[in-house]
């Protein structure tokens, strides 16, 4: 299973929930790689030291000659390899443009490596650029991340248009997995307005398990570590194993 996490939002936990969402699978015995195909590479430094980063994904999609083993990297979890990103990969859209294997570049590649693995979890810019689309058109499945606030459902109509577009022309076995709803503050009403209003547009797609704020959720990657091993029994990482055996029971 390929998963893509995508908002083209800022802020809605999109790399939270592929650090943790990784981590969990790995953790339940799972080999699971995690790719980080956002250029501010946040996913990349929650588990690796930059001075150790020789190569990241740009280089991959990049050069024909550059091998998968010379780019991925052990996180320091059993079972949960990933593939870094860099600065470098914001060149990534200009060199794809025009290309004709613009849109498949990094499933070309997945497909060479990706019986390796039983879950592939990739991170995304928030933007709805060719980066993003390259991650669509890898994928099996996406994950919608949302916030629980006021403004939780502006700009979804974009994000789901690139999603049937790319159903449609490149990927017609894209599954839209479920809306993850997250930073959810039950101290607040609007938390519990915005959550009504989701799972009446979403219905069914919503995933029952939410993701509260949680104060350790993101101190964690300053540690280098996913929840599971900085805040084992915290709320954060209840909830991402309850969202990882969720996924496992409805596919």
């Amino acid at each position: 299973m390929i998963i893509t996490i995508a908002n083209q939002k800022g802020g809605v936990g999109k790399t939270t929930t592929s650090i943790n969402l990784a981590a969990a699978f790995a953790l339940m015995g799972h080999k699971t790689l995690l790719i980080d195909m956002d250029p501010q590479a946040n996913s990349t430094v929650s588990f690796v030291e930059r001075s150790e980063q020789k190569y990241s994904i740009f280089d991959l999609l990049e050069k024909p000659d550059m091998a998968f083993e010379d780019v991925v990297v052990p996180t320091g979890i059993i079972n949960l390899s990933m593939l870094p990103a860099s600065i470098a990969l914001a060149k990534l859209e200009s060199k794809l443009v025009g290309e004709i294997d613009g849109h498949f570049r990094l499933k070309d590649r997945l497909d060479t490596f990706k019986y390796k693995y039983d879950f592939v979890i990739i991170d995304t810019p928030p933007t709805l650029g060719l980066i993003t689309i390259n991650s669509f058109v890898a994928a099996t499945h996406l994950i919608i991340p949302i916030q629980s606030s006021y403004f939780a459902l502006e700009g979804t109509d974009d994000l789901l248009e690139t999603f049937e577009k790319v159903r449609a022309r490149s990927n017609p076995d894209l599954v839209l997995l479920g809306v993850l709803i997250t930073l959810y503050d039950r101290r607040i009403v609007i938390a519990k307005d915005s959550e009504e209003h989701i799972r009446k547009m979403f219905a069914d797609r919503v995933f029952k398990t939410i993701i509260s704020k949680n104060v350790r959720l993101e101190e964690s990657p300053a540690y280098k570590e996913s929840i599971f091993t900085f805040a084992p029994n915290s709320r954060g990482a209840i909830e991402y194993q309850e969202l990882a055996k969720e996924i496992i029971k409805n596919v």
